[in-house]
């Protein structure tokens, strides 16, 4: 039998090559979104870190008191800086990385994906991607992904509530693998899913507001106005920003009372009664002018940084 000659060789080679460089490409494809996702998060919590203590702070001061006088958001960063310094707004920080290296990896990699299969869907079918299967995307990516990361969301509030308590109270993590760690330890591994509920519904409610809005006033206003592209995506996302804060802040709050940890509360029911009853129903609401100056700039700068990746990266595919 002979050998193949030289040129047979090399077309053997080539084609291995081509093989081997497309499976690489499809697995790629696969996966940048969730790092995309991930690394866009992360930018975003970086510099809102600060703000979003501070929203914190307002969900849990005032807690069982219906007639108390609500304290402002300058205020409460006042007793942050008061308590710890200029650091103090950035405690939890590596919580909140950790929040987003997994939630937000997580839940801009599910949408890229789900959206994903109903274009295809779409377009077998003659038609454009509709609202209600942007939104199907958005509550599928983000309920599944709170899911997984709710340890990350129980360090972060774990680790910026610590300096409330009196100074002998104190946990004082030194980071959240410490945090997770010792909770786990004390309170048994099933802590770490503690508000897990809310936490969920929360996630869908956001993403819901922010990227089927996004994804859908950017198509709206490509149609219907002459922006330039960035402009598109700038005005997008503060109309994700605003709806996301809308729809999501009641969970917020709710998961915030109960991943603070104390046993204060059976339950999420139980935490929702109780505060509508003993708080009032705007308590719900309370900081959301806080909680938008977090969100909105939030919803902007990751929406943008994953939108502008998208472009270099996966220039055929859109957010």
């Amino acid at each position: 039998m002979s050998k193949p000659g030289r040129s047979e060789g090399e077309a053997v080679t080539a084609k291995a090559e081509h093989v081997t460089k497309s499976a690489l490409a499809t697995v790629g494809n696969q996966i940048l979104p969730f790092v995309i996702g991930g690394g866009s998060g992360i930018v975003a919590t970086t510099c809102l870190q600060p703000i979003d203590m501070v929203k914190v702070r307002l969900q849990l001061l005032g807690e069982g008191s219906k007639g108390a006088k609500a304290v402002t958001p300058l205020q409460a960063a006042r007793m942050v800086v008061a308590e710890g310094g200029f650091v103090g707004l950035y405690n939890g920080i590596s919580a909140a990385w950790l929040r987003q290296a997994t939630y937000a990896t997580l839940r801009l990699g599910f949408f890229d994906r789900f959206l994903e299969f109903f274009r295809t869907r779409a377009q077998s079918q003659g038609r454009e991607v509709n609202f209600g299967e942007r939104a199907a995307a958005s509550l599928g990516g983000g309920g599944l992904a709170a899911a997984l990361a709710n340890p990350a969301e129980v360090g972060l509030i774990r680790m910026q509530s610590d300096g409330m308590k009196p100074p002998a109270e104190r946990a004082n993590y030194r980071s959240v693998l410490d945090a997770l760690t010792r909770i786990a330890k004390s309170e048994g591994i099933f802590a770490l899913w503690q508000g897990s509920y809310p936490t969920v519904i929360r996630a869908m409610a956001t993403n819901f507001g922010q990227l089927a809005f996004f994804s859908e006033s950017k198509a709206q206003l490509e149609k219907h106005t002459s922006l330039s592209d960035r402009n598109r995506t700038f005005a997008a996302s503060g109309i994700a920003g605003f709806f996301a804060a809308f729809f999501s802040l009641p969970f917020d709050f709710l998961k915030t009372r109960l991943q603070r940890g104390g046993g204060a509360y059976k339950g999420v029911f139980d935490c929702a009664t109780r505060v509508a009853r003993e708080e009032g129903l705007l308590r719900f609401y309370r900081g959301f002018g806080t909680y938008v100056l977090r969100i909105a700039p939030h919803t902007i700068i990751t929406l943008i940084v994953a939108d502008n990746l998208k472009a270099v990266f996966m220039p055929s595919s859109e957010l």
